[in-house]
């Protein structure tokens, strides 16, 4: 199998520039905001979150929520922002097999179970955050990982249809099919893991 050398990529970081502009203030708030949030999931689910319970539980108006967010895909979105931050800096910069260093289907394969593992951690807020949002393959974080997959997928030899071919390796790790395969299929977390990466270095074999 040819393994190509990895070029350097910009990708976007999650949350970075936004956090780092926003007044000391502003950034309190949405800490606030944030933690009154996570509160109500913790104790009643995603489904319990509203732009008014949230509002009272932080003891602001409703109003500041929805300057803040502007809407609840919003606001459940920016609940992620945390934790993809924290996988994303390791994706980049974090130590092998996750990391720079290691070889591109390891990379890849540590990806796919982080990647799993955080969508499981949070699956109520994905699929609510997902809910309705039409452009949510648009959003960065769905993008960055695109981007990161189709860097791999090159790096192991991989040259047409990148595009196509790294959406399609994410597909078993996006919420919804996540949801599918525990509730439906009646996968465990760990079977879901193996399977994936049995796809993957199945995948792979054929590039050589």
């Amino acid at each position: 199998m040819a393994i190509s050398q990895p070029t350097p990529v910009d990708l976007p970081v999650i949350g970075g520039p936004r956090l780092s502009c926003e007044r000391v203030d502003a950034a309190r708030n949405r800490r606030l905001l944030l933690a009154a949030a996570q509160t109500l999931i913790d104790d009643n689910g995603a489904a319990a979150v509203t732009m008014d319970a949230v509002a009272r539980a932080a003891g602001v108006g409703k109003g500041t929520v929805f300057r803040r967010f502007g809407n609840r895909t919003g606001l459940m979105r920016a609940l992620l922002d945390h934790s993809e931050s924290d996988l994303q800096q390791a994706m980049l910069s974090g130590p092998e097999p996750l990391g720079p260093g290691a070889h591109p289907l390891d990379r890849l394969v540590a990806y796919g179970r982080a990647r799993l593992k955080m969508t499981i951690d949070h699956l109520d807020v994905l699929l609510e955050a997902n809910s309705d949002d039409p452009d949510r393959l648009s959003h960065p974080v769905w993008t960055m990982s695109t981007q990161h997959v189709k860097i791999l997928l090159r790096q192991l030899g991989f040259s047409g249809g990148l595009d196509v071919l790294a959406h399609a390796v994410q597909v078993p790790l996006d919420a919804i099919t996540v949801r599918h395969l525990l509730a439906v299929v009646e996968l465990t977390h760990a079977q879901i893991a193996d399977d994936w990466e049995h796809m993957v270095r199945d995948l792979a074999a054929g590039a050589s």
